[in-house]
């Protein structure tokens, strides 16, 4: 499965569907182990584009004289 390609609300549209399915607690061990896995996917996608999102941010307030970088608080 190819997760690069999606947008960032894709990724988390598919994402929630996931937990929801796991959540119900009736899916067979192979399939949760599957949804577990294409879950762990998603959620690199989702960083990663986060995390390009963070650097052009920085880079967005660098250009216009700003020094404090932007940064995106995560949840504990």
């Amino acid at each position: 499965m190819e997760n690069h390609n999606i947008t960032f609300e894709q990724a988390m549209e598919k994402l929630e569907k996931i937990v929801e399915q796991l959540e119900q607690g009736d899916v067979p061990l192979e399939q949760a182990i599957q949804y577990y896995k294409e879950g762990m996917q998603l959620s690199k996608v989702c960083h990663e584009k986060l995390k390009n999102v963070e650097n052009e941010m920085t880079e967005i307030l660098n250009e216009n004289g700003e020094s404090e970088p932007y940064t995106v608080e995560e949840e504990s």
